[in-house]
Formats: C-alpha cells, structure tokens, sequence
C-alpha cells in the first residue's frame, strides 16, 4: 500500500467520523446545529430576516419514527399550500383523542400537555384545563391532545420532555411563520434552540419582544 493511498484513506476515515459527529449533534439539539448557523445569520435587521428560509432551515421532516407509521402521518403532510393534506394529518391526530386516559396515564398526561398551547389559533393558557378536559374547539389543539394521549397510552417509554416535543414539532408544523419568528428571537437569546423550547409556554409570546419580518401565521389546516 503507498504512503499517498494511507494519506488519502486517513483523510477520508477522519472526515467521515467528524461527519457522524455532526449528525448526531444534530439530532440530539431538536432544531440543530442548522439552527445556530439562524443565529449566527439573524444579526442582519430584523425586518431582512426570511422567514420562509428559516421554517426551511427547522421544519420536522419525514415520517416521525415511533408513531408515524402506525398512524399514517408524515410531517411532510403539513403543508400551507396543501390544506387537503394538512387537515387530513390533522384528522388522524385528533382522532386518537378519544382514548380515555385514568390513573397515572392521566396524570402524566394532563402533566405535558399542559406545557403547551394553541396560542395563534385560541388564546387558552394550554390545550387542556386543570382536569385534562380540551380547553378549546379548535382542531389544532385537538390533534396535540389527540397525540399526547397515544404517546402516553401506546408509548410510555417515552419521556415525558419527548413527548411535548413532538407535539411542539405538529405546532411548528401548523403556524410556521409565527414559529419561524419566535426561532429567531429565541436563537439570539439561548443559542441552541429545542422543539421543546419553541413549542411549549416556557417562552410564549417571545416572538413579540422584536419586529421580525411578517405577522401572518401562515397557518396550515383550518382552526375549526
């Protein structure tokens, strides 16, 4: 073997494991790493900032692994400019809402789903009340509710942290222009950025603490 062909296989095994390295940062943040390059563009005025390129950036894509084949949903199935396939998705979510939770599922339940809300469609404090009961109609918050309860009844090894994110992942999905702005705002302020961190009301209303590009939600599937 010659020393210029053990030169070149070295350089190829050193940046393939820096590549594995990356992917794994990537998926272990939430957002990712594609997040904090956001952060670093976002210094340009806010009015600039495309919010259409930094959804792009964050979006959940394909299949989620746990569930979504045994629900037949894609993140890719929400889509603004597909409201057929976005309310059909958002059918399927909520139909699992109708699972009757009691005990410690209840609980654990009522624990994560009321970290989160539906703040662009109703102004509720979560998506459920005290009791666990939906705290409004509308059918994005249904489809959360509807998720939260297949994860806790079908998936209990889940975390209960993993579990909001993939709820938060469905938000982010349904107003992406709304999302895309608080991702913004909230990469300048902490750097890495979690669905978690994004979805859940640990920093609701950041996105209204500076004017980043358009109010419009965009939102994808109907309220009602």
């Amino acid at each position: 073997m010659s020393q210029t062909f053990k030169a070149n296989w070295l350089v190829y095994a050193v940046a393939a494991a820096l590549l594995i390295q990356l992917f794994n940062a990537y998926m272990i943040t939430g957002i990712g790493a594609r997040t904090s390059v956001t952060s670093a563009a976002s210094a340009t005025p806010w009015g600039t900032v495309d919010l259409a390129g930094v959804f792009d950036d964050m979006r959940p894509k394909g299949v989620p692994v746990v569930y979504g084949a045994e629900l037949g949903v894609s993140y890719d199935d929400i889509s603004v400019s597909n409201p057929s396939s976005s309310d059909a998705a958002i059918r399927k979510l909520a139909a699992k809402e109708s699972i009757q939770l009691s005990g410690e599922q209840l609980k654990r339940y009522i624990g994560i789903t009321s970290q989160i809300s539906c703040e662009y469609c109703c102004g509720a404090p979560s998506i459920i009340d005290s009791r666990g009961e939906p705290a409004c109609s509308c059918a994005h918050s249904s489809a959360m509710r509807g998720l939260g309860k297949y994860l806790v009844s079908e998936h209990p090894e889940l975390s209960d942290d993993t579990i909001l994110s993939e709820l938060a992942k469905w938000k982010t999905l349904f107003f992406p222009q709304n999302m895309a702005k608080k991702a913004v705002v909230l990469s300048q302020q902490l750097g890495t950025v979690t669905f978690s961190d994004l979805g859940s009301n640990k920093y609701r209303g950041a996105e209204y603490n500076a004017d980043v590009g358009s109010d419009s939600s965009g939102m994808a599937g109907a309220c009602g």
